[in-house]
């Protein structure tokens, strides 16, 4: 029977949240196509943090973004804070999202994403020194807002695989 006492189950938030990142991760820089590739790693931290907390502690999170900045050659320490204040901002609200139908938990993450896209542009805008093109920030928060179910399932379902029901 599936459980949390086995170490992969007690692992799967950060196993994904770190598959997540590589996901997020675009392969060839060109200009723009990285407004092609959805923040995965935002839908996983976003995912954990209401339904397992517990298992996805702030340090992963900020060694994942860490990680993440350095293989994607962005600004480092950029996406650990913007994971940061993923999980403080939704572990506040959590209790709003536990048991509730998931198109409220999807209209939470379609805010969080529509205030972190901008602020991740921001900070970059402003570490570049200059002003960065926004329709591509505008385009991937959209597509992040609209693959989130569908991640979100499968992330349920690995959990429910794996841990049981919880």
């Amino acid at each position: 029977m599936p459980g949390t006492d086995n170490a992969m189950s007690r692992l799967l938030p950060i196993v994904t949240t770190m598959l997540a990142a590589l996901l997020s991760i675009e392969p060839v820089h060109l200009p723009g196509s990285s407004a092609l590739i959805p923040a995965f790693i935002l839908m996983a931290a976003y995912h954990w943090t209401i339904y397992r907390p517990d298992l996805l502690p702030p340090l992963a999170l900020f060694l994942i973004g860490a990680a993440y900045d350095l293989l994607a050659a962005a600004p480092l320490g950029v996406t650990p804070l913007l994971l940061l204040a993923t999980r403080a901002l939704v572990l506040r609200q959590r209790r709003h999202f536990l048991n509730r139908p998931f198109p409220f938990v999807w209209a939470g993450f379609a805010v969080l994403t529509g205030a972190a896209m901008p602020f991740s542009w921001l900070v970059h805008c402003l570490l570049a020194g200059t002003l960065l093109d926004f329709r591509g920030t505008v385009f991937r928060g959209v597509l992040t807002i609209a693959l989130f179910p569908l991640f979100s399932f499968l992330l349920g379902r690995t959990q429910r695989a794996l841990m049981g029901a919880g």
